[in-house]
């Protein structure tokens, strides 16, 4: 299966700005990239890459005063299958997790373990440890947030939006997070693509997505908690500990969202 993907986003800034962007397809999937995928600027601008900690791939510009439009398109091979489901995952002891994965179970600026964990012993100590207990962690946040663009908060955090009840797809990713952590279960926060491919279409604008990844039997599995569904077409972007660590633009100075626009689509052959 082949995917068509981009953005346009455009930012109006009153005086040169430093920028940090995370736009780029991640490491693992520019594999499946056909072609050139390479991020354009209007006006042309001068730009560098580099690697952050988590492996992310990077991107150092200086937006001149005015208007400028940061863009891409590009397609990508996609297997087309769902999500991986493995129900005998099991839960690895905190003692014998990898060196790297022991980040993931700490507390992050969106994800205060310290907040939830009473909460979360109280609801999950008794499941299966492994996979039912994610499953049960994602069916709980995906029932207890309901979602809307309309409830878009930078400052919402995990705790907040279990008190709040409403989010959009990052703060559904927070709270199952967050909950895993609180569980010994390493979970780590994910941004990309994700399209409506396999379900029906939305009415609503295209936007990326945020998803969740958990340490089960030696390896990293994804889970979804707002859709609550193994999903077809997800095009990694970046990883980190929250969405503070895998902003998709971090900006150093005062400027406005002038234009955004996100495209995810499947090519249909034939």
């Amino acid at each position: 299966m082949k995917i068509h993907a981009g953005y346009d986003i455009t930012y109006e800034c009153p005086q040169p700005t430093p920028m940090i962007l995370m736009l780029s397809v991640h490491p693992s999937r520019m594999p499946d990239v056909i072609g050139p995928h390479e991020i354009r600027l209007d006006p042309p601008i001068g730009i560098t890459e580099y690697r952050d900690g988590y492996g992310n791939i990077c991107h150092r510009i200086l937006a001149p005063q005015g208007r400028t439009t940061i863009s891409t398109r590009f397609d990508v091979l996609d297997p087309g299958v769902p999500d991986v489901y493995a129900p005998e995952a099991r839960q690895v002891p905190v003692e014998e997790l990898p060196d790297e994965a022991l980040v993931f179970l700490l507390a992050s600026r969106y994800c205060e373990t310290d907040r939830l964990s009473d909460l979360a012993w109280s609801l999950f100590g008794h499941t299966e440890p492994g996979w039912a207990r994610v499953q049960a962690i994602v069916e709980y946040a995906h029932n207890r947030l309901t979602f809307g663009y309309e409830h878009a908060n930078v400052f919402r955090t995990a705790f907040s939006s279990h008190g709040e009840r409403v989010g959009v797809c990052r703060d559904f990713a927070h709270l199952a997070v967050t909950l895993c952590r609180c569980m010994n279960i390493p979970a780590r926060y994910c941004t990309g693509y994700l399209g409506d491919i396999g379900v029906p279409l939305s009415d609503a604008a295209m936007d990326f997505s945020a998803w969740f990844e958990v340490y089960l039997g030696g390896h990293w599995y994804t889970f979804d908690a707002r859709h609550n569904a193994p999903r077809i077409g997800r095009i990694l972007m970046a990883r980190g500990r929250d969405a503070a660590d895998v902003a998709i633009t971090t900006t150093f100075g005062p400027c406005r969202l002038a234009g955004f626009s996100v495209v995810t689509d499947e090519v249909k052959v034939g």
